[in-house]
């Protein structure tokens, strides 16, 4: 009888554990889905999906046909090749959803993993039912849910720490060496994923196995020799993989990119971004990011804070075991081992604003890990609470009234935790929702092109990066998908290594913000190259009643000339015509004769400026690409923006058709001597 219902106990167990885990796979991707269709605000995502492509072509290095033309964020130039600055194990994990045709069941695929994994640890650290409770504080914790849903290593490497951790435990439990062999793969994968994060996870294992030496070292050694051997060889795959893409062991990729960002005190500095990292910033920095995480971040924000506050001392009121004692353990490994990393100084943007930074996004994900040690004390403390009230009113109500108060406290208990999760998860969905649909509107342009052997020309806004911030425009590895994305740098080159592709530039207005709902509006302007003695571009522009002057001002990298046209009239034409060595304007409207010197590789710059009073005034924008040998000129589309305000130009005012009801239009048309003379 006692067998029969210990059976059905443990089936019972495992459906609601499989539950939870589909509730988990379902949730994650509904978020990766609808929440995040086009990548998150952190452009990581990126990098792990372009080296996730790299791997499934069986490839650790990009060479880029067009050198400076394409260069993906965080990757590092390494002579003619790039390789990213990230390990490539999470990447591996991504690229087995790809392979299953989407890529976001490894997304799904991890969220379950993780919940599964957060019940088997707990329960070996305590009991079924406090497994089931403490996967499903998981599941609702707002950290899980958002950084589960995005191609971010750090749910990947959880996964590989739990599975450390459950295998070690069961290792401990049952002295099987399978177990331990198992616990030594997982923590290798883990640290060959992310070093630091995974030593900070395990730091309490190993402090338990020698304590476990110290009591039973014949039992003990043999399974702890497996653990650190197979361990040891993940560390060593690491080591090897640096020593293959940097050139040396102890040089890990991101180092190579740069050798300020790491671990330590002192000067930090990556790209252009640097400070002095200090104990007291540093310290300053963790508790910010510690407040955010026991507010907002875990399931029931403070409340559930409180409640893993209460089991923890519940748990050590009762008297941890050595194995418990582990994730008490954690508890401080990874919250001082973070002090000791200027990420969580970064991740705050400015912290003297509140909703700042990655932070308001993604949540403290450096700290992912305390996922654990908050699920197993919150699930001990919720449970504790209500053995609580059971025993107080049990001794003085009937069976069914006793049943009647706990199934009331439980709801109620659940609608306050859950209420407070669900406020928190919805502003941080909020808050992704809006870039999201930013993202929407600015790749409507592409979405709605039926591209085939195109080339697209795409702005940096943020520097010569691609995919930062446009994360879904990657190339293939080969840079030789139906459409090649590359910066609008070197065109010509580009043109060269394309010659027989359809060419497009992709622009918008506004500034990139798209967590502030900018730009509104983008374009996807045809491009075209021409060849030939000389290169005229013709430009008609709109001019609004009421104008009292135009102006046209033509630069180069060598002199600069204005010219006054002889009335403000609509539509105003004009012509900037490129030799060999000299550019010049033309058009009835402008008395220029003149000539303007031109180099080799230049960019000719012309500015119509439409004056109308102040507050009304407005200038039209050409850069035009240019490059000349000798005998050929070439040139291709030019830039456009329509600028309102002084400064505004340089890549944020983009042309629009039809944006104003005022008048004011652009039309240009690009030809070479001989199709003039023709």
């Amino acid at each position: 009888m006692q067998a029969a219902l210990s059976n059905v106990r443990r089936r019972t167990w495992r459906v609601a554990l499989l539950v939870l885990a589909l509730a988990g796979a379902t949730a994650v991707w509904l978020l990766a889905t609808r929440v995040f269709p086009y990548h998150s605000l952190n452009h990581d995502e990126a990098v792990y999906l372009q080296q996730a492509a790299m791997l499934l072509d069986g490839r650790l290095f990009l060479t880029p046909p067009v050198d400076g033309a394409f260069r993906p964020w965080f990757f590092v130039r390494d002579g003619g090749h790039l390789y990213p600055k990230y390990a490539p194990v999470p990447a591996a994990v991504f690229a087995l959803g790809t392979f299953l045709g989407q890529p976001r069941l490894a997304l799904a695929g991890v969220g379950a993993a993780n919940v599964v994994l957060v019940a088997l640890v707990v329960r070996e650290l305590f009991d079924r039912r406090t497994g089931l409770l403490a996967a499903a504080f998981v599941l609702c914790s707002p950290l899980f849910l958002v950084n589960s849903a995005v191609f971010l290593p750090y749910a990947p490497t959880a996964m590989f720490n739990l599975a450390f951790a459950y295998c070690y435990l069961r290792a401990d439990r049952e002295q099987d060496l399978r177990w331990a062999a198992g616990a030594g793969v997982a923590v290798g994968l883990a640290f060959f994923a992310r070093p630091y994060t995974a030593v900070l996870f395990a730091a309490p294992f190993v402090a338990h196995a020698l304590w476990t030496l110290r009591t039973d070292r014949r039992e003990v050694l043999p399974r702890h020799a497996v653990t650190a051997t197979l361990g040891l060889l993940g560390v060593a795959t690491a080591l090897g993989y640096n020593a293959l893409v940097t050139g040396s062991p102890v040089t890990f990729p991101y180092e190579a990119f740069a050798p300020h960002d790491g671990l330590g005190f002192g000067h930090r500095q990556i790209l252009g971004h640097e400070v002095e990292y200090t104990p007291g910033l540093a310290v300053q920095s963790n508790l910010l990011v510690l407040a955010a995480l026991a507010t907002t971040w875990l399931a029931g924000g403070l409340l559930g804070t409180t409640v893993a506050a209460v089991g923890l001392a519940v748990a050590v009121n009762r008297g941890l075991s050595s194995r418990q004692a582990i994730v008490v353990g954690q508890l401080f490994t990874i919250v001082v081992g973070n002090v000791y990393f200027w990420g969580n100084y970064n991740i705050l943007g400015d912290l003297d604003r509140v909703g700042d930074g990655l932070i308001a996004t993604h949540g403290p994900y450096y700290h992912f890990d305390l996922l654990l040690p908050f699920g197993a004390f919150a699930a001990v403390g919720a449970l504790a609470a209500f053995q609580a009230v059971r025993r107080t009113v049990g001794p003085r109500t009937s069976s069914r009234t006793l049943r009647a108060t706990l199934v009331a406290v439980v709801v109620v208990s659940a609608a306050v935790l859950g209420g407070a999760t669900a406020t928190n998860l919805d502003e941080q969905i909020q808050r992704n929702a809006v870039a999201t649909d930013t993202y929407e509107a600015v790749y409507e342009p592409i979405e709605n092109e039926r591209f085939d052997d195109a080339v697209v020309f795409l702005p940096t806004p943020y520097g010569d990066w691609l995919n930062h911030p446009f994360q879904a425009l990657r190339n293939d590895p080969d840079f030789d998908g139906r459409v090649v994305y590359a910066m609008d740098e070197r065109p010509f080159a580009v043109v060269d290594e394309y010659p027989d592709r359809s060419l497009y530039r992709f622009v918008y207005s506004g500034r990139w913000a798209p967590y502030d709902g900018s730009p509104r509006t983008s374009r996807l302007q045809q491009v075209d190259h021409v060849s030939g003695p000389s290169v005229a571009l013709n430009a008609t522009v709109g001019v609004p009643a009421g104008t009292d002057s135009v102006t046209a001002t033509v630069t180069t990298d060598e002199a600069s000339r204005t010219y006054v046209a002889a009335s403000a009239a609509n539509p105003t034409n004009i012509r900037v015509h490129v030799e060999d060595d000299s550019v010049r304007l033309a058009g009835p409207a402008w008395n220029a004769r003149d000539s303007i010197a031109v180099g080799e590789r230049d960019a000719v710059r012309l500015s119509v400026f439409v004056d109308r009073g102040p507050g009304a005034s407005f200038s039209y924008d050409f850069e035009l690409p240019v490059r000349t040998n000798g005998t050929t000129v070439r040139a291709v589309t030019p830039r456009i923006e329509r600028c309102v305000a002084i400064g505004e130009c340089g890549g944020e005012a983009a042309y629009m058709p039809n944006e104003t009801p005022d008048g004011t239009f652009v039309r240009t048309e690009l030809r070479t001597e001989d199709d003039q003379n023709s």
